[in-house]
């Protein structure tokens, strides 16, 4: 027995000293860091940018001051204020022409929206500051372009531009921007790709139209927005855009633009100052699935055809209502955003196939893409100074409004907002709904442009520069916002 216990204990111990000798090999850490390496060549095309400008607040004004009786006690009614407005935001350099010194910066429209009546500054990593001028805008996708002209012998970093397309769930991501407030210039935070394709997202006022958010959690705070998002190469995959957050500061849900969305639209920007869109005329409708199970279709994918538009594109092409829309020029319809994405963003004139599901029956149609066409009323007559409202509507119950997520049975919605407009410099925005002009109410176009005519005919014999407008903004709160003509 003893020497079977001193086997044992022998067994026991070498087996000891095996497991205390077997030690993991460190590693290998001596080759660079991918993520020092993309911050290294990418950090200092990111840009500061500060905007300064002032915006015209009407003051609040009761609506009982519209009846006569009391405009007899309170002849004197609030007058439109005039406060500054300062922001900052992120940006950065995607474009460098060497022979005119010109810098293209691409960044959130909401970042310098208010650009064309102030100022913006642009601080470059080296901490010299140029101002801005903007190259275009387009709110409905939330992207800009603005351009500075450089001194000679700056250094000039260019971020390189990725593919979005390729993107996948879990992949690293890289955020750089100017978190908070100024001293915060160029932080880098670090996360992954958590989804892509996000929609439907209620981002305040001025929520893009057009929506595809790539979804991180890479820290992504007030100020980021406009920065880039970089994939593990050091490529621009988004443009950092807004946060879901209960308390202001980040949680991990960031959404950025994907580059290849914003490819398409800055190639308009810069040919023309302007967004030119592509449509086909139809209200499509997201696929359920009851839907799915109703028109006998395999996946809940694809968008069903719920109107097709009187002489569209769809109409002349053939489709019809009840159709249901699978592939757009051999790629897959997943969800109406991907579908509006899709057309907006094709080229117009194009004759693109479609492939549909009609009465159990698969067929493709050809459809020739046009412009989206201005349906709305424009309010574009001069008044003093030759300047005009800006302002284009559509009736409430149009295609345009469901579009825009708008409902009710009263009024008519605001398409579209000239820059630099007297309507845009009331704070009027895309999406509002205008109940009346000067106390009388509009629930059409036609009513729109007459009652505004006559406005500004009533504006001219009483001798003053205001046109009051009762709205309902996005979020379905009532406002007067006031029209001034100087």
């Amino acid at each position: 027995m003893n020497v079977w216990k001193t086997m044992v204990a022998i067994l026991i111990a070498l087996s000891m000293m095996s497991c205390a000798t077997a030690k993991i090999s460190p590693m290998d850490v001596s080759g660079p860091n991918p993520v020092v390496e993309v911050v290294k060549n990418v950090r200092e095309a990111v840009v500061q940018i500060r905007v300064e400008a002032k915006v015209n607040v009407p003051g609040f004004r009761n609506p009982f001051f519209d009846d006569p009786f009391f405009r007899q006690f309170f002849p004197q009614q609030p007058q439109e204020q005039t406060r500054p407005v300062v922001s900052m935001g992120s940006g950065f350099i995607y474009e460098y022409n060497t022979t005119t010194r010109e810098a293209f910066i691409l960044t959130n429209n909401h970042v310098v929206e208010q650009g064309r009546q102030g100022t913006i500054t642009v601080t470059m990593a080296d901490k010299v500051t140029y101002t801005a001028s903007v190259v275009g805008l387009d709110p409905n996708t939330d992207v800009a372009v603005i351009k500075i002209t450089v001194k000679e012998g700056e250094k000039v970093t260019v971020a390189p531009l990725g593919d979005s397309d390729k993107l996948e769930i879990g992949e690293w991501a890289i955020a750089i921007g100017n978190p908070f407030n100024e001293g915060l210039d160029r932080t880098v935070t670090l996360g992954v790709i958590s989804a892509t394709s996000r929609a439907n997202l209620n981002l305040g006022d001025n929520s893009p139209i057009y929506q595809d958010y790539i979804q991180t959690d890479a820290a992504i705070n007030s100020g980021n927005s406009g920065g880039p998002l970089l994939n593990i190469k050091g490529e621009v995959i988004g443009i950092n855009s807004a946060l879901a957050s209960n308390n202001g500061g980040n949680v991990g849900i960031g959404f950025a633009i994907p580059i290849n969305l914003a490819k398409r639209v800055v190639e308009d920007l810069v040919a023309s100052g302007k967004v030119t869109r592509a449509y086909i005329g139809i209200l499509p409708q997201e696929i359920t699935p009851d839907i799915m199970e109703s028109f006998n279709l395999k996946e809940v994918a694809g968008v069903l055809v719920s109107k097709v538009e009187k002489d569209s594109p769809a109409e002349k092409a053939g489709l019809q209502v009840g159709d249901v829309i699978l592939e757009i020029n051999g790629e897959k319809v997943g969800s109406v955003a991907k579908f509006r994405i899709a057309i907006a963003t094709a080229r117009i004139g194009a004759e693109i196939p479609l492939k549909i599901v009609r009465d159990n029956k698969e067929k493709t149609v050809k459809i020739s893409l046009e412009a989206f066409p201005d349906d709305a009323t424009v309010a574009s007559d001069t008044v003093k100074g030759g300047v005009a409202t800006g302002i284009s509507v559509d009736a409430i119950d149009s295609s345009t409004a469901k579009r825009l997520g708008i409902t009710g049975d009263k009024g008519v919605v605001v398409t579209k907002v000239e820059p630099n407009s007297v309507a845009a410099k009331s704070g009027l925005r895309v999406g509002y709904v205008i109940m009346s002009i000067d106390g009388t109410e509009v629930n059409s176009p036609k009513e729109f442009g007459s009652v505004l005519d006559t406005a500004k005919e009533n504006m001219e014999k009483e001798n003053r520069k205001t046109i009051r407008l009762y709205t309902m903004d996005t979020n379905k709160q009532p406002a007067f916002l006031i029209l001034k003509f100087e």
